[in-house]
C-alpha cells in the first residue's frame, strides 16, 4: 500500500484531484475500491470531430488514446476489491478496442449495457440515439437486483458540460454494483455526475479529472471543500 493509499477512509465524500487517471489510480491501495464508473474521453471522438460532427463543442478534451487502455486497466483492475464491478461509457468504435485490453487485465466481460437517450443525437448513418456501457467483472459479483434490463432510458443531459452523462444513469449502475458505504471512484469525472448518483446512494465517492473547470464544477455540485494535486 503506498504512502497516499491510507487517506480513502470512510467519510461520505473522500477527496478529488486534478490529474491524470492512471497517475491517480496508483496513489489508490490495492483492493480498496468497491466499483468504478468512468467515460474516458476515448480517442474515436477525434475522429467525430474531424468529420464535423461535434462542432457544437464549445469545450474539447484531452483526449485519452487507445494505447494507453492497457495501463489505465490494469490500474482498476488492482485498485478494485475482489468480486467487484467495473463499468465504462464508450461508442461503437471504441468498445471493439477497449473489451480485450480489459480481458487482457484480467476482466471477465459481461455484455454491453444500452444507454437509450430518448432522441436522436449527431451523425450522418444512422443517428446515434444510444451510447454503450461496457460491463466488466472482477472476481464474481451478483448484481442488486436481476430485473433489471440492459437498456437504460434515460434523456441525454442538454446546455451542460460537453458529453455529461445523466447521473440517472449512473444511479443504475452505482445502485446494482455497490452496497451503501462503499467506495466508488471515476478516474474521468467531468463534471461529477457519478459522484452525485453515489452520494444520492450513500455511497462514498472520489474522482479526478485533467481539465481545472471539470473539477471546480464536481466541487460546487458535490459541496466537496478537499482537493489534492
Amino acid at each position: 500500500m503506498n504512502q497516499q493509499s491510507g487517506l480513502f477512509n470512510h467519510k461520505p465524500f473522500e477527496r478529488l484531484a486534478q490529474l491524470d487517471a492512471v497517475e491517480w489510480l496508483r496513489t489508490i491501495g490495492d483492493g480498496t475500491v468497491d466499483l468504478v464508473v468512468t467515460d474516458p474521453p476515448y480517442e474515436s471522438l477525434e475522429k467525430h470531430r474531424a468529420v464535423g460532427t461535434t462542432t457544437r463543442l464549445k469545450h474539447w478534451f484531452e483526449i485519452f488514446p487507445n494505447s494507453r487502455f492497457p495501463g489505465l486497466f490494469a490500474e482498476i483492475f488492482r485498485v478494485l476489491a475482489k468480486n467487484s464491478h467495473f463499468y465504462m461509457f464508450c461508442d461503437q468504435e471504441t468498445m471493439f478496442v477497449a473489451k480485450p485490453m480489459a480481458e487482457a487485465a484480467g476482466f471477465r466481460f459481461w455484455k454491453p449495457i444500452v444507454w437509450d437517450k430518448k432522441t436522436i443525437g449527431l451523425g450522418y448513418h444512422y443517428r446515434a440515439r444510444c451510447e454503450f456501457i461496457l460491463f466488466f467483472e472482477k472476481g464474481k459479483r451478483r448484481l442488486n437486483d436481476l430485473g433489471i434490463a440492459d437498456v437504460i432510458e434515460v434523456p441525454r443531459v442538454r446546455n451542460s458540460y460537453p458529453t455529461e452523462k445523466p447521473a440517472a444513469v449512473s444511479s443504475v449502475l452505482v445502485g446494482q454494483s455497490s452496497a451503501i458505504g462503499d467506495l466508488v471512484i471515476d478516474p474521468f469525472m467531468g463534471s461529477g455526475s457519478v459522484g452525485d448518483a453515489a452520494l444520492s446512494l450513500a455511497r462514498r465517492f472520489a474522482g479526478t479529472d485533467t481539465s481545472a473547470k471539470a473539477v471546480e464544477l464536481t466541487r460546487k455540485r458535490l459541496g466537496a471543500t478537499e482537493l489534492i494535486r
